[in-house]
């Protein structure tokens, strides 16, 4: 996306791959981020979790879901982020999984699955056991029937156990999260609804199932309990704020624009559609399929509505910069980071279009700019191959090398990164910070898993 970024994908949205996230399309957007932030931050407050110790992470899946694999990440999915027709409904499930934090879950989960591995193999024990002492007095027959079924009925009996853990677990989400939505003035009917239609999509399907053998409580039974206590907050009918409820449908229509296919967009947001929402996501469909001076003439006039959007700005610049004008795209993107000055991706492709130039008197600019990023976006691997970009420029090939390894080395190429660090350091001076980062790269050998 303008900001939105996939890997090998156009777009301010980059979805990138991280190393601890390995498989995971990881979308990274500065609107949408953001936009997450504001959702999450009063909820990780009222939950006792720092808001800058947790981050939202974007995957790029249209499947409905959300999720945590540790205690400092929740990873939505964009699919559930354009599925949800209000903030409501997203922050819903977003207190849910802060409920999952909160409340150690994932601690717990580990702890109960390593007693439950301890039990299976003692009870494997016995049943081998039963069976040799079955074949040492003559009844190998019934001792060994006896035997195998100490063998079979334990992993049974134990995964019935965990998976009511799990549900158990679940339940005391739900609760965690409608009180973080009470402690924070808003209403839960929004989770309440999510789950409402998890309920109705799945109604025919968990006809006949085995409920012990489900790792989430029954549909029906979960979405009664959780309208029980919803509904007793004085919050039920709170509205989003009008303003809020723009930028959910902004960020809604940015996902369309830079994932969905041309005729899906001008048929979801077709030209009698005149609001912003629906004309935000023609420009970005006029950037990546028609012509650009269509669609900066078309963000041109978003930004007319909306002067002080630094996302509108941003549009602006990306679109130019992506069509080979670089320079051109530098005063938008220098409007976009003045009006944003926390938002590190794009300052990232301000120093991009600075780069593009080609002019020496902007690469250091950029190399500023850039330095700066890194600290905070150590992970950004478009930001290390620009530096390397803009160091290239003005001829430093040491500091070049170093970027570039370190470039590889956030990708997860760790071969190419040893290589580029090694020749780094025959050209920094020894014991200098740049020759100890490379000597870092250049020694690292990832533990196996």
């Amino acid at each position: 996306m303008a900001a939105l970024s996939l890997a090998a994908a156009s777009g301010p949205a980059r979805a990138q791959p991280r190393p601890e996230n390995a498989g995971l399309p990881i979308i990274r957007d500065a609107e949408i981020e953001q936009l997450l932030r504001d959702y999450t931050t009063p909820i990780l407050r009222v939950a006792g979790l720092g808001p800058q110790n947790v981050q939202v992470v974007i995957i790029n899946d249209k499947a409905f879901n959300a999720f945590v694999m540790d205690g400092h990440r929740i990873f939505v999915n964009s699919g559930a982020l354009f599925e949800s027709t209000t903030p409501n409904q997203i922050i819903g499930v977003l207190a849910h999984e802060t409920g999952h934090i909160a409340g150690g879950h994932l601690a717990k989960m580990r702890q109960e699955m390593a007693n439950a591995q301890t039990a299976l193999i003692l009870a494997t024990v016995l049943g081998v056991g039963a069976m040799v002492a079955g074949a040492k007095t003559g009844s190998s027959q019934s001792a060994g029937q006896l035997g195998m079924a100490a063998l079979s009925a334990p992993g049974e009996i134990i995964k019935r156990s965990l998976l009511s853990y799990v549900r158990a677990q679940e339940e005391q989400a739900d609760k965690a999260g409608v009180k973080f939505l009470a402690a924070t003035g808003q209403s839960a009917k929004g989770m309440y609804e999510t789950f409402r239609r998890f309920a109705d999509q799945t109604m025919f399907t968990a006809r006949g199932v085995d409920p012990y053998v489900q790792s989430h409580p029954m549909p029906i039974e979960r979405v009664r309990a959780l309208e029980e206590v919803a509904r007793s907050s004085p919050n039920w009918d709170k509205k989003d704020p009008p303003e809020l409820q723009l930028r959910h449908d902004l960020m809604r229509a940015k996902l369309a624009g830079f994932m969905d296919r041309g005729e899906t967009i001008a048929r979801r947001y077709p030209l009698s559609d005149t609001s912003l929402a629906a004309r935000y996501a023609r420009a970005i469909s006029a950037y990546r399929f028609s012509d650009v001076r269509n669609a900066v003439a078309q963000v041109d006039a978003l930004i007319q509505a909306q002067p002080n959007n630094p996302y509108f700005h941003e549009l602006k610049g990306q679109a130019l910069l992506e069509s080979g004008r670089g320079a051109e795209a530098v005063a938008p993107l220098r409007r976009a980071a003045a009006l944003a000055p926390s938002a590190h991706l794009i300052r990232a492709l301000l120093a991009q279009a600075l780069i593009s130039t080609r002019d020496a008197r902007h690469a250091d600019e950029a190399i500023a700019i850039l330095r700066d990023v890194l600290i905070h976006e150590k992970e950004l691997v478009s930001g290390y191959r620009e530096l390397a970009m803009a160091y290239g420029q003005k001829g430093d090939l040491a500091q070049a090398d170093l970027a570039s390894a370190q470039a590889s080395f956030a990708s997860g190429d760790f071969k190419t990164a040893r290589e580029l660090a090694a020749r780094a350091k025959t050209r920094l001076p020894t014991g200098s910070p740049g020759w100890v980062k490379a000597d870092d790269i250049a020694t690292y050998r990832p533990k196996p898993r």
